[in-house]
């Protein structure tokens, strides 16, 4: 089964796809590692907004957990929240965990003063990007080139 498109597409009565079905549930949110996922997205897609998850993870997660992966986050229900809940707390290392991990890395890096610690500090590219021009996201706006500036005299 190709889990990246649908097959067939599941014939309901009083259902057409495309067509907005409101039920009568009120707003339900499913919070997942801190993270509220959005209501009217496929779950598979809906897990990608947890740092650390991406689609081939959200995959293995899904399938760990017995749940579809085209299910809309809004039609899942509770115990399947939870045996989501649960996989990724089983894996773990996602959201605050591995945010603190790479600072942790990144600290370490400057501590022993390694090159790459360097260049974390000075905010310069890492990775050997050349910095003679370009590099504006890691160095910010360009500094204004003031050269010779003269002041204003008043007369007396």
């Amino acid at each position: 089964m190709n889990l990246w498109k649908r097959e067939t597409h599941t014939v309901r009565t009083g259902f057409r796809p495309g067509a907005h079905n409101r039920s009568s549930k009120g707003p339900k949110m499913a919070r997942i590692a801190g993270v509220d996922l959005p209501r009217n997205k496929q779950a598979r897609i809906a897990l990608t907004y947890i740092f650390g998850i991406g689609d081939p993870r959200a995959l293995k997660i899904l399938e760990k957990a017995n749940v579809d992966p085209f299910k809309k986050v809004q039609d899942l229900g509770e115990d399947e929240v939870n045996r989501i809940r649960q996989v990724i707390e089983d894996e773990g290392n996602v959201e605050g965990d591995l945010r603190k991990d790479t600072q942790m890395h990144i600290k370490r890096l400057i501590d022993i003063q390694s090159y790459r610690g360097t260049r974390h500090r000075r905010s310069l590219p890492v990775r050997g990007q050349r910095t003679h021009t370009n590099a504006r996201t890691r160095k910010g706006p360009r500094k204004g080139t003031v050269a010779g500036k003269k002041k204003a005299t008043g007369k007396t």
